[in-house]
């Protein structure tokens, strides 16, 4: 299992990149939030040597597929073949009131949208003339000043994001990598993401092995009791957070807890002042050591391998946090 970080936030990402890969980190992720993650990415990639660099996400029907197709193409050579593309779907208030752009039955489209980006790379880089017609998208005219010099590295691996099973057999038929959301647990991973992982393997006629597996999970660390104690209430801040989203709710259903989520969702949408606080409080221990690795500094890395070893291929600690990188200087050395 590789370790990776996240590069959100940082104001400075090719420095951030550099210490990250110094430190043994095997790639860093950049998401679409509150800054535009391929300025991040590309930083990032003209600051290393090794790393892989990839976004996770960023937010496929905020843009034309033809927009992505060049930015994928390009930030593939910037980094010499170490860019990975991670799309999501964002959800449809965003899409339509944020973007300003179409919201349809997200995995139907997210299907042509892949599709979509693979017919233009194979007219840049095969010669296939560029005929892709689609319920939503149609990319119909290439013309040799609009096309991209073959370069070596070719079109970038895609990896999609999902937590439903729709999307996750998606990724598992169409893409070369699933972005699990961090809002999920081992046995919902098990018991959920993987089976509907494989169906979509299974449809399509490929293996586990063609299609990497992410996940950005929680992590509960520290030198001490203060530091532990600051991580813990972020990490419970954000379960809340996420747990009062009806879409992410059968992840509480399967451990019983429908009725947290509940309790979170009726809280969210409340006009209490401390509405925050409160909802971080209904996250109890047992909650967040579900969803959270909580253990000493030594001790992060082996509970990682013994929770999720074999079920994900690549692990990053959520970030915002709060845990300084030296704290996980061990987990790297335990990863790699």
């Amino acid at each position: 299992m590789l370790l990776d970080a996240s590069l959100t936030g940082t104001d400075d990402p090719a420095t951030t990149a550099r210490e990250l890969e110094e430190r043994g980190y095997a790639g860093v992720w950049a998401s679409e939030v509150a800054q535009d993650p391929f300025l991040v990415l590309h930083a990032a990639a003209l600051g290393t040597s090794r790393v892989s660099v990839g976004s996770a996400i960023a937010v496929a029907f905020a843009r034309s597929p033809m927009t992505l197709a060049y930015t994928g193409y390009d930030l593939q050579r910037y980094s010499r073949g170490r860019f990975v593309l991670g799309l999501g779907t964002q959800i449809q208030a965003h899409v339509e009131r944020r973007f300003s752009m179409p919201w349809s039955a997200p995995a139907a489209r997210m299907r042509e949208y892949v599709g979509a980006l693979r017919a233009i790379w194979a007219s840049w880089t095969d010669g296939v003339p560029l005929r892709f017609r689609g319920e939503h998208y149609r990319h119909t005219l290439m013309t040799p000043m609009f096309t991209p010099a073959r370069h070596e590295w070719g079109p970038p691996p895609v990896h999609l994001a999902a937590v439903g099973p729709l999307m996750t057999r998606l990724a598992g038929e169409v893409a070369d990598g699933l972005l699990a959301h961090s809002f999920t647990t081992e046995r919902y991973l098990r018991e959920r993401t993987l089976p509907a992982l494989q169906e979509g393997l299974a449809t399509a006629g490929r293996t586990r092995a063609q299609v990497q597996v992410s996940l950005p999970g929680f992590v509960v660390t520290g030198r001490d009791d203060a530091e532990r104690a600051r991580a813990a209430a972020a990490v419970r801040g954000q379960i809340a957070f996420y747990g009062s989203t009806p879409a992410y709710r059968p992840v509480l259903e399967l451990h019983g807890w429908g009725a947290l989520g509940d309790e979170l969702h009726a809280l969210s949408t409340s006009r209490r002042e401390d509405k925050w606080q409160a909802m971080a409080d209904l996250v109890d221990d047992e909650v967040l050591g579900t969803f959270a690795v909580v253990a000493e500094p030594a001790g992060v890395g082996p509970a990682l391998l013994s929770r999720f070893d074999g079920l994900v291929d690549r692990f990053s600690v959520y970030p915002g946090t709060g845990v300084p990188l030296d704290v996980l200087d061990p987990t790297v050395a335990a990863l790699t």
